[in-house]
């Protein structure tokens, strides 16, 4: 019994202020309980019937209709989905299946059959607003970039992108003059500044320099501030964009991977055309880089250009150890203490863990092991070689035709000897235009250049497996070659470069560009290659990443977003600790 109905009850009772007197017949008292009981229950069952008589029936069975529809509508849905993804399982499974068949089969170590079918696609799109002129914008970008020449590349490539974001005007990025490579190259030196105003021109408004005027009106210097690594979009229009109204001129410092990985469609296609279009070397640069291509097709149809990174300061940087004793350990432990920030590591858990640099004779052996002939002609993108030719001669023996810039062309190299940078670019040109191009390590330039030959139709890129490949080294003692090799080549699937390695969204922008299309199958040639395509998995290689900064003018959104926000607003700028950067 309720609380409230023993409280009414009790009510009751309270009403007979003679209840003792009955207390003297018990029969007396218990027909009167006996009474009081069935006065409330009849009351309680007539208040019910009459409440109940208050709902009306329409009522009762539209509301059962309604939930009969919700309830059917609701399990259409399920149904359909569940069709929809049923599909796409069955889809998918076949389309891994044929990939694990493929992959089964031989691997061309010159060229991807699939290459052909693929093409960089980073045409602005017609809804894509036109650069907003320079009086018009939010202010003036300034960035200092930072590192190497690859490093740099890739902070100038996000600089035009985000000064797209903030609707800004950029100025022509600065380069850095005071890292480990002490190069005092700016960017006229390297690169085509006049093509890369005009090239991006639609797009982004870039001038030399402030104008006078405009500095002389300022009150104070430009600020600077350093953004965190991989900063999405918003924290740029959160953060840096209320400064720039402020103060007009704004510098981002160390810039160098400040950008998110992950854009907008629009402002990949944008990354796309700064770094593979705008970035153009100077033509000194561009015709002592084409003359070193021209002399090794010269002497042979094809050639594989290596980028060996087997420097001190690459080495030092990985924290391994590579069999020099202490001498070794003294000289790499002293080039690693320029970075503060690097942590104590254990030189055999760096290589078992995959992440040390293959020595030349490794190298050596993985490309033999893959298939390369002894003739095949080799050019070695590389700057001092730790430990010089001792460690180059394992290499040499097993590839005789073996070359440098320097071999190639030492007369014409001498006034660029100075300049590291300079003398980076000439290297990148190289290896660019070369058949078949080997990394080995995870540094900047073989990302950008990585990124661009995926770019220009999937040109071959061998990357090493060097976490398994190491176990193979110290064990090769212990087999012959014919298992060596079978066992390099198995390990290395997936490290070649072909089209379908990395699923689209995935990796490193510049590594893993988006800006990537297939060819459209038009003819007998494209059919025979469709046929080859229906044993893979089917690629979208442009990223469907979700923006609110597609097709709109991005200094306009943000300026809407910032009408309720005083620009008097203090804003806190938290500086983020950077992690240490691979060296060029």
């Amino acid at each position: 019994m309720g609380v409230a109905n023993k409280a009414w009850m009790l009510s009751l009772l309270s009403e007979k202020p003679n209840l003792a007197l009955y207390n003297q017949s018990n029969g007396k008292h218990y027909q009167y309980h006996q009474n009081i009981y069935n006065d409330w229950r009849w009351w309680r069952s007539s208040a019910t019937q009459q409440h109940r008589r208050k709902v009306p029936w329409s009522l009762v069975c539209g509301l059962m209709l309604f939930g009969l529809g919700l309830v059917s509508l609701f399990t259409g849905h399920v149904a359909s989905d569940l069709e929809w993804y049923s599909q796409r399982l069955v889809k998918r499974s076949l389309f891994y299946s044929r990939l694990e068949g493929r992959r089964r089969e031989a691997i061309d170590i010159w060229k991807s059959k699939y290459s052909n079918l693929f093409y960089g696609c980073s045409e602005r799109g017609r809804n894509f607003p036109p650069a907003v002129r320079e009086r018009a914008s939010n202010g003036y970008l300034l960035i200092a970039a930072s590192g190497g020449l690859n490093q740099q590349r890739t902070g100038i490539t996000d600089a035009v992108v985000v000064a797209r974001i903030l609707n800004a005007t950029l100025v022509v990025p600065e380069l850095d003059h005071h890292s480990y490579w002490k190069d005092d190259s700016d960017f006229v030196n390297i690169f085509d500044v006049d093509w890369f105003i005009s090239y991006l021109a639609k797009d982004v408004t870039i001038v030399k320099r402030v104008p006078d005027k405009v500095m002389r009106s300022m009150e104070k210097p430009p600020y600077t501030m350093r953004v965190p690594r991989k900063s999405p979009p918003e924290y740029y229009l959160d953060q840096v964009l209320p400064i720039l109204l402020r103060r007009r001129v704004v510098q981002l410092t160390k810039f160098d991977y400040r950008l998110a990985s992950n854009l907008d469609e629009e402002l990949q296609k944008l990354r796309c055309r700064a770094n593979y279009h705008a970035l153009r070397f100077t033509k000194p640069i561009q015709e002592i880089g084409e003359r070193l291509v021209t002399k090794m097709r010269k002497m042979a149809k094809r050639y594989i250009a290596i980028h060996l990174r087997f420097e001190p300061d690459m080495l030092a940087f990985s924290g391994c150890y590579f069999g020099g004793g202490e001498k070794e350990r003294f000289e790499l432990g002293e080039i690693r203490k320029r970075w503060a920030t690097l942590p104590d590591l254990s030189p055999d858990g760096e290589r078992e863990r995959g992440k040390c640099p293959l020595t030349p004779h490794e190298v050596g052996l993985m490309l033999r092991a893959l298939g390369f002939a002894n003739d095949t002609y080799l050019y070695v993108a590389s700057g001092e070689i730790y430990g010089g030719e001792e460690t180059l001669r394992p290499l040499r023996e097993l590839f005789p035709n073996f070359y440098t810039k320097e071999m190639l062309a030492i007369e014409e190299l001498k006034s660029f000897f100075p300049f590291s940078s300079r003398m980076a670019a000439i290297d990148y040109i190289v290896c660019d235009e070369s058949d078949v191009f080997v990394t080995n390590n995870n540094g900047n330039m073989a990302k950008i250049l990585a990124g661009r030959r995926r770019y220009a139709g999937h040109k071959r890129t061998i990357r090493p497996n060097a976490k398994k490949l190491s176990a193979l080294f110290k064990a090769r003692d212990r087999m012959d070659w014919d298992t060596f090799a079978k066992k390099v080549k198995a390990s290395q699937r997936g490290f070649m470069g072909e089209p379908d390695e990395v699923r689209p969204g995935r990796g490193d922008f510049h590594e893993y560009p988006s800006c990537i299309c297939e060819k459209p199958f038009t003819d007998d040639e494209n059919r025979k290659g469709e046929d080859l395509l229906s044993d893979r998995i089917h690629m979208n290689l442009k990223e469907n990443v979700d923006s609110k900064y597609v097709g709109e003018n991005q200094g306009d959104k943000s300026l809407q977003r910032l009408k309720k926000r005083s620009i008097e607003e203090p804003i806190s700028l938290r500086e983020n600790k950077d992690g240490e950067n691979f060296p060029d």
